[in-house]
């Protein structure tokens, strides 16, 4: 069995960690890197959409970025307890039109004895935004900088 660290029960440091690495890891763009922490039948609400396994967790996400140009992605810890931890997240991304939006959404993750996410449920809304109220800068894809603000800096 892998075991993905940190593992539960999280405490405020390894609950951090593992909030960072989701972001880092969902900031690659890489479906097959991203399904890696999730359990082989992991079950996902994205939105209105179900998800259940990493075959289907990985055609999701060619599908997301596929449409989702240029997605950069903040997540933040908003509470944890256990094998338990909630975050708030903003992204933004732009269409093939180049209409650019940020995205607002928290999730619900459940973890294994592992570390691997078996349960994530995520709410999540678009709102249109002009090119000019972009905030996430970094070059992408890729991690988002030790030193670019999170959203509480950001004032989001």
């Amino acid at each position: 069995m892998t075991t993905r660290h940190p593992v539960p029960p999280f405490d405020h440091a390894t609950a951090v960690k593992k909030v960072r690495l989701a972001e880092d890891a969902w900031n690659s763009r890489d479906p097959e890197r991203v399904s890696l922490a999730y359990t082989e039948d992991s079950w996902w609400r994205n939105r209105s959409e179900f998800v259940q396994g990493r075959s289907a967790i990985v055609a999701f996400l060619t599908r997301k970025w596929a449409t989702e140009l240029d997605y950069r992605l903040i997540k933040e810890l908003w509470a944890f307890e256990g094998n338990h931890i909630s975050v708030r997240f903003q992204y933004e991304w732009h269409d093939a039109a180049g209409a650019w939006y940020r995205a607002y959404g928290n999730e619900q993750w459940e973890f294994d004895d592992h570390g691997l996410m078996r349960r994530r449920e995520a709410s999540i809304n678009d709102a249109p935004i002009r090119e000019n109220e972009r905030r996430f800068h970094w070059d992408a894809p890729g991690s988002r900088p030790a030193a670019h603000a999170g959203l509480r800096e950001l004032g989001l």
